[in-house]
């Protein structure tokens, strides 16, 4: 919040007063809000008591939020899992909007609650002290199913107290958060961006109301790219890629036989692209949707380039950067937050642009090549591949990829060729594209082979349920459209 700039805060689930009083204690102008008038009663004495602070204490109904307190503030926390007492999807609606409404526009909402997707999936552990009840307070859930969770509290004294409440998941949070209009929202798992090695206690959300214009400098995501970076962000996705993908080179490979390791095959297509580039030492490329940098830390290695690594995933990054340093490359790759629609590079400034399989998530894919126009210099490379539907296909057979990607359309070769051709491109290798139409669907039955693998060898402790059934039947989806004939992969060469 001091990074932010916020200086008033409403604590909406004041309970007996402790984030009031620490908000309190940190300097900030805090007011008080709950449903409990006994609960207040308490909070106020607490204040004077641990603090020497007179709480401004409002009773109030989060559903008529605006009716019962006053002013508009740079923050609102709603914190201790208060949110799941809410058992309508009406009121948590209507909640939400009450929160949206007494932010100032450039506000916060800080909500948490539990991991209940954890929960739900795979059964109740805790690793953790609850740093709001003490050191001395056993908590487990007595009853849980989709629609209740009841907690049981047992203390030090043997007092035993019990909570109803409706179990949140992650994903359903955020999305209620975003239909009420907050346009942005960062999750942490206990307090952590990153938290792929084990399933936290507690989701944390930041939500923005701010409003962010096509036009602001902080706003280079489009609706589709920002779709694909919270989905890149997210600790499931994470936590897949690199388990299963192997955390290097994650995207589509070349195999010499249907059972070969997905890395030694997705390895095969970075030296196959470098190859054919052939950058020399010196060379300036830029990797457009880099991942976990493995294609830029073999060009770097092996032909001594210069990286402009620049990808949508902060999480991503991370890794790449760190894998950079334990490499000793960190001074030959500079890793970038940022998107390929709006490249933070000036004109002609560098030798090759290179991407693998990222064009896919943008909904402007001529947006995205007039930027690599403007940045190659003249005589400039552009080496990428890309998932696309194969020329002809029918877009109604394309449906279940489109959906699971979240995009109305996908490229095709002639899509490619068409539009590179009009930014004066030419064929850098014989054809301009090299298709590889059965490669697709054996590295995403590779894929999936590996994820049932590992599901039975206990991805499941690492990844949701959820999201593994998602993403197996968006694995076998594409299997079915590239043996099908409608979509195809390969690598396009071409230079400007």
């Amino acid at each position: 919040m001091r990074k932010r700039g916020v200086k008033s805060v409403l604590d909406v689930a004041t309970g007996t007063g402790f984030h009031s009083v620490r908000l309190l204690d940190a300097g900030f102008e805090a007011v008080s809000a709950d449903g409990s008038a006994e609960m207040l009663a308490q909070a106020f004495e607490n204040g004077v008591r641990y603090g020497d602070h007179i709480l401004r204490v409002v009773q109030a109904d989060w559903r008529w939020l605006n009716r019962d307190v006053h002013g508009e503030y740079d923050a609102i926390v709603c914190l201790g899992n208060s949110f799941t007492h809410l058992f309508s999807e009406r009121d948590r609606r209507k909640a939400l909007a009450e929160f949206y409404a007494m932010l100032k526009h450039d506000g916060i909402l800080i909500l948490d609650h539990r991991n209940y997707d954890a929960m739900l999936d795979r059964g109740f552990s805790s690793k953790h002290t609850y740093y709001y009840c003490g050191e001395d307070v056993a908590v487990e859930p007595e009853y849980l199913d989709d629609g209740l969770c009841r907690m049981r509290y047992t203390f030090a004294d043997d007092a035993v107290y019990h909570l109803n409440m409706y179990p949140l998941r992650k994903d359903y949070t955020r999305r209620l958060m975003t239909e009420v209009g907050f346009q942005h929202i960062e999750t942490y798992g206990d307090f952590q961006h990153t938290y792929r090695d084990e399933q936290p206690d507690f989701f944390v959300h930041v939500a923005e109301k701010e409003y962010r214009m096509d036009a602001d400098e902080d706003s280079s995501y489009s609706e589709a790219v920002s779709t694909a970076r919270t989905y890149y962000n997210s600790s499931d996705a994470d936590t897949f890629y690199a388990t299963v993908w192997g955390g290097e080179d994650i995207h589509i490979g070349l195999y010499d036989r249907p059972d070969e390791p997905i890395a030694d095959a997705s390895r095969r297509t970075v030296e196959r692209m470098a190859a054919k580039a052939d950058p020399a030492p010196g060379t300036t490329v830029l990797d457009l949707g880099s991942g976990y940098g493995g294609s830029a830390r073999y060009l770097a290695a092996s032909h001594g380039c210069r990286v402009l690594a620049l990808n949508l995933s902060e999480v991503e990054n991370e890794r790449n950067r760190a894998m950079n340093e334990k490499r000793g490359l960190a001074g030959a790759i500079e890793v970038v937050d940022g998107s390929f629609e709006n490249i933070p590079y000036p004109d002609a400034s560098v030798d090759v642009v290179w991407s693998q399989d990222a064009f896919l998530h943008s909904g402007d894919r001529v947006r995205v090549l007039k930027e690599i126009a403007r940045v190659l210099r003249p005589g400039g490379q552009l080496i990428f591949t890309d998932p696309m539907a194969a020329d002809g296909a029918e877009t109604s057979r394309l449906q279940p990829i489109l959906d699971r990607i979240h995009l109305e359309t996908m490229g095709s070769p002639g899509f490619y060729r068409r539009e590179l051709t009009k930014l004066g491109f030419t064929e850098a290798s014989a054809g301009g594209f090299e298709e590889h139409r059965e490669q697709l669907a054996t590295h995403y039955g590779r894929v999936l082979e590996e994820t049932e693998r590992q599901e039975a060898a206990g991805l499941a402790e690492k990844v949701s349920a959820e999201y593994l059934t998602r993403m197996k039947k968006g694995l076998a989806d594409w299997v079915h459209g590239g043996r099908e004939g409608d979509l195809t992969w390969g690598i396009f060469h071409f230079r400007r």
